[in-house]
């Protein structure tokens, strides 16, 4: 098991005697499959070079609130946005303290401002300092917000100190990092996805596909690694990067989607059909590029594809299964009809059309169930494919409850 594996981990560093631990801490997350973006208080990097952590975690190292190559684009907002969790080791004095304050002096402390993502803050001081009574105050302040801290240990100190006041040992803070994600609703789950259109071959340039973009099915990829599940994505032909943490496979075709879906997901937990499947085919492939003669028309026979999720919804063993309906109009109707005619677990449809659906960035969803239905309203996809996410949680622990009492 992987609880890290895609997991979106904002390392902040401050100036402390300990922010060379901060490498090996950065090194074994990363080894643990999490994404590592690092931030540095100005003066971090008197004590750890920003090209170390930006060699181990493969990302620029940011140590500036005013950098004209990322505020153009408000860029500390960008990564206030991007973590899922935000962990600060070292934690010194003043960064408890201001923290606690709600000041915002340089990066790090404007994106803990920033960031709706759990703090996890590991202290690094003098024993004097972490005993005082204003360190003390600021620390149960921020406890008292959600913010957990890691420590601090107590021993032997860089100025000859002895008592409480050590950063934790990277790999204790990693461990620690690791029970956080641990508790993902999906974690030890295995889920099946397909995204993304379908292209029919006519002749060897030449295809019959759809508007397709896959953003929704990628962004819903994201949302189940975000919980811990172990993603297998089936993605027809898209240009988008493979979320981390997911486990791709490229197929071209209905019928080479309905082949590699069938190969892995006999043992997957929950099958999400996203995908703009194409209902039929050219009954006939032509072997070289179709000329155009002097007819007006050109008669194309279509045969139908395989029902990929029909087929899975059939199996004798099958998973949770939840399909997905793109309308251009009766958007319930045509949904409900699809849940019962194939069986299914539970289904989201959306109306497509113009700038709405397909090659949109936001969307909407209406998700039905057997008994219930719940209307996601128009959102960007990522924070719809979380919504989403999250009631197929509900509704597979439901029904895995159901019938398994115990």
């Amino acid at each position: 098991m992987q609880p890290l594996r895609g997991r979106r981990i904002l390392l902040g560093i401050t100036a402390g005697i300990a922010a060379y631990k901060a490498a090996e801490l950065a090194r074994l997350l990363i080894k643990d499959g999490a994404q590592v973006r690092v931030v540095m208080t100005p003066s971090a990097g008197e004590f750890i070079g920003p090209l170390t952590l930006q060699a181990i975690t493969g990302e620029v190292v940011r140590d500036s609130l005013f950098d004209p190559a990322h505020e153009a684009a408000m860029g500390h907002i960008e990564l206030a946005r991007w973590a899922e969790l935000v962990l600060v080791a070292p934690a010194t004095a003043d960064f408890l303290a201001n923290a606690a304050a709600g000041a915002a002096h340089d990066l790090l402390t404007t994106l803990c401002l920033a960031s709706t993502a759990p703090l996890l803050a590991a202290p690094a001081m003098n024993q004097a300092m972490w005993r005082h009574p204003a360190t003390r105050a600021n620390a149960q302040t921020l406890q008292a917000r959600g913010v957990e801290l890691l420590g601090p240990d107590d021993g032997e100190q860089a100025c000859g100190d002895s008592g409480p006041g050590r950063m934790l040992e990277p790999a204790a803070i990693h461990a620690r990092v690791r029970e956080f994600f641990a508790d993902g609703r999906l974690t030890g789950r295995r889920v099946v996805l397909t995204a993304g259109p379908t292209r029919e071959a006519l002749d060897p340039v030449r295809f019959l596909g759809n508007r397709s973009s896959g953003k929704m099915g990628f962004a819903i990829a994201e949302a189940l690694v975000a919980q811990g599940a172990d993603v297998t994505l089936v993605a027809g032909p898209v240009a988008l990067a493979t979320p981390a943490g997911v486990r791709r496979i490229d197929v071209d075709s209905a019928q080479d989607m309905h082949a590699a879906v069938f190969a892995a997901v006999r043992d997957a937990d929950i099958f999400i059909a996203c995908a703009a499947v194409a209902d039929y085919r050219p009954a006939t492939v032509a072997a070289q590029k179709l000329k155009k003669g002097d007819s007006e028309t050109l008669r194309v026979d279509l045969v139908r594809n395989p029902d990929i999720l029909s087929d899975v919804a059939a199996l004798a063993q099958r998973p949770f299964c939840v399909g997905f309906a793109a309308e251009t109009h009766d958007v319930a109707a045509y949904a409900e009809g699809k849940l019962r005619a194939k069986g299914l677990d539970m289904i989201a449809a959306n109306q497509v059309g113009v700038s709405q659906g397909f090659e949109a960035d936001d969307n909407a969803l209406l998700v039905i169930w057997p008994g219930g239905s719940v209307a996601l309203p128009s959102q960007s996809k990522r924070q719809l494919a979380s919504g989403l996410v999250e009631l197929i949680v509900e509704r597979f622990d439901a029904q895995t409850a159901a019938e398994d009492p115990r």
